[in-house]
C-alpha cells in the first residue's frame, strides 16, 4: 500500500480479533467469539473477510535453524536502474523470505534463509550478484535470533 492509499478502516470488534490471533492463530472460532462477543460463525466470516481483502494472514512461523537452515542473513542491495525489478527477481529466489524497498544506503534489503554459509556463498554470487541492475551488495550474517514477534496490534 503506497501512502496515498486509504488503509482499510477495521472496527473495535474486528481488531480485537486480529489481536486475539496474534496473540494465538491457533485460537478456535469459538473461544475468540467469546472474547470479543460475537458467534462462532461471525467470527469466521469477518476472518474470512480479513484474510480475502489481504488485511491479515494466518501463517505458520517456524524455526528455521530446528528444520536444517543454519544461516540466515540480511543483503543490503544497491541498484542502478529500476529497483522494482530487481525486487521482482529477488522475490522469485526460494531462498528468500522478505524483500523490501528502502530509502537510505540501500535501495533494497533482502532476507536470506538457507542451509549453511557454502550455501549462502553460492546464492549471492550465482543468483543475487548476477541480477541485471545489481551494483553492490553488503551482507549481514545473523548470528542469534533475539526477538521476533507479530503482536504489535491494530491502530
Amino acid at each position: 500500500m503506497s501512502p496515498s492509499s486509504k488503509p482499510i478502516q477495521l472496527d473495535d470488534v474486528s481488531k480485537a480479533i486480529i489481536e486475539q490471533l496474534q496473540a494465538d492463530g491457533r485460537r478456535s472460532y469459538s473461544e475468540i467469539g467469546k472474547a470479543v462477543g460475537l458467534s462462532e460463525a461471525a467470527v469466521r466470516q469477518r476472518v474470512q473477510k480479513l484474510t480475502e481483502s489481504g488485511v491479515m494472514q494466518i501463517v505458520a512461523v517456524t524455526d528455521p535453524m530446528q528444520l536444517g537452515f543454519y544461516r540466515q542473513a540480511m543483503v543490503g542491495i544497491t541498484v542502478t536502474g529500476d529497483t522494482t525489478v530487481v525486487a521482482e527477481a529477488l522475490s522469485a529466489l526460494k531462498e528468500v523470505d522478505y524483500v523490501v524497498l528502502t530509502a537510505g544506503s540501500f535501495d533494497i534489503l533482502a532476507e536470506i534463509v538457507c542451509e549453511n554459509d557454502e550455501d549462502l556463498i553460492q546464492l549471492l554470487n550465482k543468483e543475487i550478484r548476477s541480477i541485471e541492475g545489481v551494483r553492490s551488495t553488503e551482507t549481514f550474517v545473523y548470528l542469534k535470533l533475539h526477538k521476533q514477534f507479530y503482536n504489535w496490534g491494530t491502530r
